[in-house]
């Protein structure tokens, strides 16, 4: 259960970061709102998941498949522009990422 709640962490992270992006520096309202909602409950369902899994590993995963994941997101849906360093340095989050889960207790 606590892998359930680390993959919801993680979709209201990105939820939460879009929405960020998309209140246009917190002057739009809804927005706004809906970021510090999307970001109370990814906290309280990483807190969950931390009761689990090792801090060390669910703190690697949670930010490292939202970094590639709102990246992702920032080349597609705002357009940012994407290059080799980006590509390498997200391919280099990823198997940190791995190398950290890998050696986590959990295995």
């Amino acid at each position: 259960m606590q892998w359930v709640y680390l993959a919801l962490a993680i979709l209201l992270e990105i939820f939460g970061t879009t929405l960020m992006k998309m209140s246009d520096g917190l002057t739009k309202m809804l927005p706004t709102a809906g970021m510090f909602l999307a970001y109370a409950l990814c906290f309280g369902s990483l807190a969950l998941a931390l009761k689990k899994i090792p801090v060390s590993v669910a703190y690697a995963v949670w930010s490292g498949v939202g970094i590639v994941i709102i990246s992702v997101i920032g080349i597609l849906v705002f357009k940012e522009t994407i290059n080799t360093l980006k590509v390498v340095s997200i391919v280099l989050i990823v198997a940190g990422v791995v190398g950290l889960n890998l050696s986590g207790t959990a295995h």
